[in-house]
């Protein structure tokens, strides 16, 4: 908050301060009649019927108001509270934060520190290290994973083993740091509707999923002129594009005919944001050594 800000709040707290230290002590009484009851002066303030009594304040609910008025001063006194605008003490708000940020590095430090230059294997080892990579992973990763890492409709399921660019510890790590961008360009105005069927029904087929062989066929050639560059002769893909095995049976946008024409024709896109940016290296290293065992799990239990 600039300078300008902080004199204006501050000197507009001291005016509403003077202002409410008059009126309480201007109204402390009230001149009246003085040929009055003095037993039931009134005010001369009427309403409805009702007569104001001159009653003042009990003692100690207004020395309670004088007490809160003193601590206002002193509160402001020591803690102007506003961007740069030091207080009695030197103390600022930006101090503060600057002070607490340093803590909660301190803290971090002491509690993650240790796996910034740990290899993700052996960090994958510690059942602590797992626990804290899984809570972070949570906090990240899961709206779009899944809190399993099983994966959602258009996100890679990350318990199979199936790896879009590699599943070793250095690629997961370059995924986490960098992110990644797919991009499937759409076919349909390249080999027209009847090619994305044809090809439809050879995917169908890599998969051996009920097709039709001679659209298959035919698909084939579509194939081998227009997705190998990618996808590799044999489907089966090229981790070094991202491009995905289209042999494994394994969808991220679902096996159906329609899912697959659709694919083919309008081309799919996809991003994996980088969170090099947004994480520390050793919380990097944590998620990625949880993501590995998500994957060296499922090797086990096969």
């Amino acid at each position: 908050m600039s300078t300008f800000w902080s004199v204006w709040v501050i000197v507009l707290t001291l005016t509403n301060l003077a202002l409410v230290t008059w009126i309480l002590f201007a109204n402390r009484k009230v001149a009246v009649d003085d040929q009055q009851d003095p037993e039931n002066k009134t005010t001369g303030h009427v309403y409805d019927g009702i007569e104001e009594y001159d009653n003042p304040l009990p003692k100690w609910w207004f020395m309670l108001f004088v007490a809160t008025l003193v601590f206002t001063g002193i509160y402001l006194a020591i803690y102007p509270g506003l961007g740069n605008f030091k207080g009695f003490g030197g103390w600022t708000s930006v101090g503060q934060l600057e002070r607490q940020q340093a803590d909660a590095r301190a803290e971090f430090d002491d509690t993650f520190g240790k796996y910034a230059e740990m290899p993700v294997e052996q960090i994958a080892d510690s059942r602590e290290a797992l626990k804290m990579g899984a809570r972070i992973f949570a906090n990240n990763c899961a709206v779009c994973h899944g809190a399993d890492g099983g994966g959602n409709y258009g996100f890679p399921n990350l318990t199979d083993g199936n790896w879009l660019h590699g599943g070793t510890p250095d690629k997961i790590l370059e995924t986490i740091r960098k992110g990644r961008e797919g991009e499937m360009p759409p076919q349909g105005p390249m080999i027209g509707e009847e090619g994305v069927k044809n090809t439809a029904e050879y995917v169908l087929a890599l998969n051996e999923l009920e097709h039709d062989a001679e659209m298959a066929a035919e698909g084939e050639k579509v194939f081998g002129t227009v997705c190998m560059a990618c996808h590799g002769a044999d489907g089966k893909g090229n981790q070094s594009m991202g491009a995905p095995n289209l042999t494994d049976n394994i969808w991220l946008y679902g096996s159906s005919r329609e899912q697959i024409r659709h694919t083919i024709r309008s081309g799919r896109s996809n991003e994996m944001p980088k969170q090099e940016d947004k994480l520390r290296e050793d919380k990097i290293r944590l998620v990625a050594a949880y993501v590995y065992s998500l994957s060296r799990q499922q090797e086990v239990e096969q």
